[in-house]
């Protein structure tokens, strides 16, 4: 896979500025390089990262950020998803897995297996968001139930126009697009929609790229999609997010809502793993250590939604536990 480009022109420079003035200061154990002496180390090398598309961004603008410290190092974000991230990690083949989900049982055998121990580190939340195109009169909210119908398998070659979802809703085409199903976004979605994950109909156009979902939805009245919130968020002049009812009224998807818990079931963690071999690099160990401190930062200039305070304390203790 490609290395993922920002998507997004140049970071503000006031936060880079910020950034890089709080990483020089007197925290010496979580600034970027930081030496026994209190200076800061100029490092080399190249860091991958492999992964979920969803938490992509969110890397790549730790990457970028961290480099205004650390210019000799490279932060390469690519994207096979979720499932095929933990393969090339378990492998041995990158420093970082990005994942929209946790690792499952077979990839931590596949890890134990060759030896790869490593941290789980939640860097930010997400409101996986289901959206629709901008111009559609009729969708505004959609029940747990109602999505289920849509997206089960039994709705195969069934559920085909929007009137069989809902009566009130016009005979118009449903178009369907998500995540493959190498991603994380698709067992999570398929689990909290359908009960089971990796349960879904299979006539959809399914893509490891969220921007084809963004560019097939904004493309037709009657389609629908799901993704991560960031990437509403950079689409919203074409797509609009519909709100979900999970049987306490319709709730948007929001920074808000995913964090008070009242976005539910599609409100979900996002994670970074990270190989305890691969942190003896120092190089590895100072991105590591500035993507958990300055997690706040790096989300703003990704539109994502950061950690809460017991979260943030959460990820520092995980990677602390195989970085000693």
């Amino acid at each position: 896979m490609n290395s993922i480009v920002l998507r997004r022109a140049a970071l503000p420079a006031a936060l880079a500025m910020t950034l890089a003035l709080s990483a020089c200061g007197g925290d010496n154990e979580a600034s970027a390089g930081a030496t026994a002496g209190g200076g800061t180390a100029k490092l080399t090398g190249e860091i991958i990262m492999d992964g979920s598309s969803t938490v992509a961004p969110l890397s790549s603008a730790a990457g970028e950020l961290f480099k205004e410290q650390q210019s000799g190092v490279n932060v390469s974000v690519q994207t096979s998803g979720t499932g095929g991230g933990f393969k090339k990690f378990c492998a041995g083949q990158s420093a970082f897995s990005n994942a929209s989900r946790p690792i499952k049982d077979a990839e931590i055998k596949q890890c134990a297996d060759a030896g790869i121990k490593y941290a789980e580190i939640l860097v930010a939340n997400d409101a996986l968001t289901v959206v629709a195109n901008k111009d559609n009169k009729f969708l505004e909210c959609l029940t747990m139930p109602e999505l289920k119908k849509i997206w089960e398998p039994a709705a195969e070659k069934k559920i085909l126009t929007w009137n069989q979802v809902r009566s009130s809703f016009p005979a118009e085409k449903i178009e369907l697009y998500g995540a493959g199903t190498d991603s994380g976004t698709f067992d999570y979605f398929t689990d909290a929609v359908n009960g089971e994950e990796g349960a879904s109909r299979t006539d959809y156009n399914p893509t490891e790229d969220d921007n084809v979902t963004v560019q097939g939805v904004a493309g037709s009245t009657g389609a629908l999609g799901y993704f991560g919130y960031t990437y509403f968020e950079e689409n919203q002049d074409k797509l609009k997010a519909l709100k979900i009812d999970s049987g306490k009224g319709c709730v948007a998807p929001s920074a808000e809502t995913a964090q008070d818990g009242t976005y539910t079931p599609l409100a979900r963690p996002l994670f970074i793993y990270v190989s305890e071999k691969e942190l003896a690099r120092p190089e590895v160990k100072a991105f590591a250590d500035f993507y958990i401190k300055n997690d706040a930062e790096i989300a703003k200039a990704a539109k994502y939604i950061p950690l809460n305070a017991e979260q943030k304390t959460q990820a520092a203790a995980a990677l602390a536990s195989v970085s000693k």
